[in-house]
């Protein structure tokens, strides 16, 4: 893949030019007589970037363009490591100016022994100087190249995408699996005559090679459809999206001498009255003018025209729907299914022994293992069978089983899927292929990716937009592409953490993009008996390592060590080793470290570069050294689950490129450092300890951060002064989405409490709320105004006998009480839109609760919503629903629980009924989706609900 070098060489070009840019450089004096060589890069290095089109263009034929590539990618990333000392000094002497070096004493002095001007100078001068000589000599080499610093023309990768709608299914198996996809949007384009007569655009959404041109072959030739329509026309666009060659296709007229708009007329005429169906098959632009300019013409149509189009990106489908005003299609888009493992079974069997007059078992045997290796993608079926029908024996076909990718040259998969490569910008491609450092099926937390997206300079603040907005955007659009796929938002603590995995097949795309720079180390990669690759920049360790191993993948001497950037242990596999030596990995950016037997052994003095630091689940530390303060680049510090840990660094407030510090967890802590607040760019504090001490900071150092994602607030009983509560200002911390509020002993005073959780209101795009061991007896106002709130959950509040108004909360969807045992109901007024959405009911030991509402208002109290009721503890609850349903008389016209799947119900020893009625219409049940049911110790109660499913 030597036409994907320069994007790998782009991303840190761009990252250095923004380095020579750095005010800090000149603000700390720190290329204090090195102003020429700075300047030199200045010139030099735009001037490589604007001939990068070209090399990229060139290096798939020409070798010496790849070797040339291959240097420069080293030279940025050594120029790269010379501008971060460059602005870690800066950061340094800042530090130094505020005091740091001074607090740190001795330890301080001998941490920097060579941090004198004269000798900083002498030695970044030399790293300088050949950096400078080598970026001239690539430039003297790019000018013998004779790259015409021109953008190159449409690329070849696509020329050979153009399809028509002749069916190439010949088999007919992927049109036996598409037959109900087929047929819902042939439906949908017969019906649409009758309808406002609006254009119909319907989008089939899928990622390359699931069949969506076949789909769309199979709609267009289907005889009901030929029938139906007047004109039917199909015109591949690829990435030619050009309005005057699009509506001389469709007009099929002649292009010479025809210009834009002759172009447009003869396209409004050629469609004038007529129904016509239209395919764009393969659109990849989202081009708001083009587009408007298209359907004008195209809306000249008569009553049912339709356009059906294909694409690989949701977000265009989703914008074709918005410009046509498309109303009838009402879920915007078709997404294309992967193919059921039976019918990929069948395409590789029928094209592997297409040639071949027998079947040998053994043969037969391997086509199932092989066709999991398709993960669903008709493409990679087809593209497997084609090349095992030219293999004869056992040992050729296992030789394709067991490959570490079945994108290769021989299958021809990866050209295709590579187009949606191709087409990423400059700076998604270096986020996608870093990647390939996880192995296959991982579940990726998207916050740690972003963070470590971060740590190696792919993203950064963009006009004062953050960089973790950037990142989450990056993600949503290759999820968008079809390159990520969500999995699940899963709960950790008391936060959420959202999850993202990559296809198979595109997963081979960004093994083969990154060119060895990722590597995941596995049991298997041992096997092979192979060393790291001297590329490798990113690395993952899946498997248990010991010293043995360690010197086994790099050797022992820093000269064999490659320049490791991203350094990941995961944590389900035992480490038998203290931390690498890092004088070894100086060039690190990211480090998650093993669990060290006892003590933490880092040395912060050899990790100037260090973005992103990893410490979680280590449960011997207690206290984190002092000199850990000096990592001044530091972006991310997670400290999760350290049980141990009783105080961080006091100078911790020197540390002013931190943004993320997690301390959940963190059971023994006893205090935050003084003066966090001082860390401005702090938008991560997942645990902030409120000490008792003087070396503490107060709440208030909060005021001035703009904290995002999950807050918890602990031991707030050490907040003696309402004011104190005041000076956190969550009211204005807008990026906040999960708030904890924890009170330790359960023996406050009731009016401090009552004080203090007034003080603390959070603005109301808050969606997560947890309250533990608040001891007044009710709860403030500005609870029940957070209308955007979709979790409540109230813990050990012992005093409290009512909830804030719940009817205001019209957007709640899990609501969590636990030890409430005072509280009678759970609202005093509820009307019918009270519990609208709740989908998660859970309720622990209230123990005087006896039934839900109070009084009701407005209609019946329905839960049309819910999925999952838990009920235990509860000792003076006789029924489910205690109030006669639907009024005075009993009567049923539906559920007031029609989503219920899920019961349990634990010691309730008062309780004997599911209704107030006695007696129930044969045809009607209380939860009609029941498919869970678990009682227990439940002795009043003789039935069962009558529940269908």
């Amino acid at each position: 893949m030597a036409e994907l070098a320069a994007s790998l060489v782009v991303g840190p070009l761009v990252s250095l030019l923004k380095k020579l840019s750095s005010s800090l450089l000149d603000q700390y004096n720190v290329m204090e007589g090195m102003e020429k060589q700075h300047k030199i890069l200045k010139r030099k290095l735009p001037a490589i970037l604007d001939v990068m089109a070209d090399a990229e263009k060139q290096a798939s034929r020409r070798g010496g363009v790849k070797a040339w590539l291959e240097e420069l990618k080293t030279v940025a990333y050594e120029a790269n490591d010379v501008f971060d000392e460059f602005e870690y000094e800066a950061l340094r002497r800042r530090a130094k100016k505020n005091g740091h070096i001074t607090k740190l004493g001795m330890a301080g002095v001998k941490l920097f022994p060579t941090h004198n001007r004269v000798a900083f100078c002498s030695r970044m001068g030399n790293k300088l100087s050949s950096i400078v000589e080598a970026i001239k000599v690539l430039v003297e080499e790019m000018k013998d190249f004779g790259f015409d610093k021109l953008q190159p023309e449409a690329p070849a990768w696509k020329e050979w995408r153009q399809t028509d709608s002749i069916i190439v299914d010949t088999e007919n198996i992927v049109s036996r699996f598409r037959d109900k996809e087929r047929e819902k949007i042939i439906e949908v384009l017969l019906s649409h005559q009758s309808s406002s007569g609006d254009l119909l655009v319907l989008p089939i959404v899928g990622m390359g090679g699931l069949g969506k041109t076949t789909l769309a072959q199979l709609i267009y030739s289907d005889p009901r459809v030929q029938e139906h329509f007047q004109l039917l026309n199909w015109v591949c666009v690829s990435d030619d999206f050009d309005v005057r060659n699009l509506a001389i296709k469709i007009c099929d007229c002649d292009a010479s001498e025809t210009t834009l708009e002759k172009a447009l007329n003869k396209l409004q005429e050629h469609l004038r009255g007529k129904r016509y169906l239209l395919v764009l098959d393969d659109v990849w632009n989202k081009d708001v003018d083009k587009w408007e300019k298209l359907k004008a013409c195209l809306n000249q149509g008569g009553v049912g025209s339709a356009i059906l189009t294909t694409t690989r990106d949701k977000e265009i489908a989703e914008f074709m729907g918005t410009v046509a005003n498309n109303s009838s299609w009402k879920n915007k888009y078709h997404d294309v299914a992967i193919l059921d493992r039976k019918f990929i079974h069948e395409i590789i069997e029928t094209r592997a022994f297409d040639l071949q007059k027998t079947k040998p078992e053994e043969l037969v045997e391997l086509v199932g293992p092989i066709a999991e290796r398709c993960v669903g993608l008709p493409l990679a079926a087809k593209a497997l069978g084609s090349v095992l029908c030219n293999k004869t024996t056992k040992e050729e076909w296992e030789d394709i089983l067991h490959r570490s990718t079945t994108c290769d040259d021989e299958t021809r998969i990866l050209p295709i899927l590579k187009l949606s490569y191709n087409d990423l910008p400059t700076d998604m491609k270096q986020c996608f292929a870093f990647c390939a450092m996880y192995p296959k099926d991982y579940q990726i937390d998207v916050d740690k990716l972003i963070q470590l997206w971060m740590a190696n300079g792919y993203i950064s603040d963009q006009n004062k937009v953050p960089a973790e907005t950037m990142g989450k955007r990056i993600v949503n659009e290759m999820v968008s592409r079809s390159f990520f796929q969500y999995e699940e938002q899963r709960r950790i603590g008391y936060s959420s953490t959202t999850f993202v995995k990559i296809h198979d097949l595109m997963h081979d795309v960004a093994l083969s993009a990154s060119e060895k720079e990722c590597v995941c180390i596995t049991d298997e990669f041992f096997r092979s008996g192979e060393m790291v690759p001297s590329a490798a920049r990113h690395i993952l360790f899946e498997t248990s390592l010991d010293k043995k191993r360690l010197n086994f993948l790099f050797g022992t001497t820093k000269e064999k060590f490659p320049p490791i950037q991203t350094m990941m242990f995961d944590r389900s596999h035992y480490y038998h080793l203290d931390v690498p030596h890092s004088s070894k990995f100086s060039s690190l950016r990211a480090l998650s470290m093993p669990r060290p037997k006892a003590h933490l052994s880092i040395k912060p003095k050899h990790l100037c570069h260090l973005r992103y630091l990893d410490l979680s689940d280590n449960a011997g530390i207690e206290a984190l050294p002092d000199d850990i303060s000096i990592l001044y680049s530091l972006q991310t510090l997670k400290l999760s689950n350290c049980s141990s840990l009783k105080r961080l660094p006091e100078q911790m407030k020197h540390m002013s490129s931190l943004r993320h510090l997690y301390t959940d967890g963190c059971t023994e802590l006893e205090c935050m450092p003084p003066e966090l607040g001082r860390i401005t760019l702090l938008r991560t504090i997942t645990w902030f300890v409120v000490g008792s001490g003087l070396n503490c900071s107060s709440l208030g150092e909060l005021k001035d951060l703009n904290i995002g994602g999950s807050l918890m607030l602990k031991q707030l009983e050490n907040v003696t002064v309402r004011i104190n509560a005041k000076a956190a200002n969550l009211e204005n911390q807008k990026d906040l989405r999960q708030l904890s509020l924890d009170w330790t002993s359960g023996e406050e005073d009731e009016q401090q409490c009552r004080e203090v959780l007034q003080s603390l209101e959070a603005h109301d795009g808050l969606l997560a709320l947890e309250i533990n061991s608040y001891q007044g007896t009710s709860f403030p106002s500005w609870m029940g105004m957070l209308k955007n709130m979709v979790e409540l959950r109230l813990s050990n509040c012992s005093k409290a006998d009512q909830l804030p108004e719940l009817s205001q909360l019209a957007e709640l969807q899990v609501l969590h009480l636990e030890g409430l045992g005072k509280l009678p109901f759970l609202c005093s007024s509820c009307t019918s839109s009270t519990f609208g959405k709740l989908k998660d009911l859970k309720l622990v030991n209230l123990q005087v609760f006896d039934r839900f509402w109070e009084a009701t208002h407005g209609g019946t109290v329905a839960f049309p919503q819910l999925e999952i009721l838990h009920i235990e503890g509860c000792k003076n609850l006789a029924s489910v629903l205690r109030e006669p349903y639907g009024g005075g008389d009993y009567t049923v016209a539906r559920s007031a629980f029609p989503e219920l799947k899920k019961i349990k119900l634990k010691d309730l020893y008062s309780f004997e009924r599911w209704e107030a009625a006695l007696e129930i219409e044969e045809e009607h049940a209380l939860f009609p989706l029941l498919e869970i049911l678990v009682i227990k110790k439940c002795p009043k109660l003789t039935t069962l609900p009558r529940a269908p499913a």
